[in-house]
């Protein structure tokens, strides 16, 4: 994949916030379809190496709390499965 639009402001990185279910609660995660497009390109193997970085990148844009993180990486993983596997 090219190289990702990046936001050019705060502003334009609201504009790019999908909601997602995680743990029973609706959170909106910026940038998360850009994300989830670079992580396909990557062409990673296992679930695990996909989760970790979908994980990495979204923390770039996002708070995740340490608690909550096991739920996030459910929740992004399933976003990633939905998106890539229709």
């Amino acid at each position: 994949m090219g190289e990702r639009d990046t936001p050019c402001c705060a502003a334009e990185a609201l504009r790019r916030i999908r909601q997602v279910d995680v743990g029973g609660i609706t959170v909106g995660l910026a940038m998360l379809d850009d994300i989830i497009d670079e992580v396909q390109g990557l062409s990673l193997a296992s679930k695990d190496a996909i989760v970790n970085e979908l994980i990495k990148r979204v923390k770039v844009y996002n708070y995740i709390p340490p608690s909550a993180e096991e739920n996030y990486r459910k929740a992004i993983l399933r976003e990633y499965e939905k998106k890539v596997k229709p």
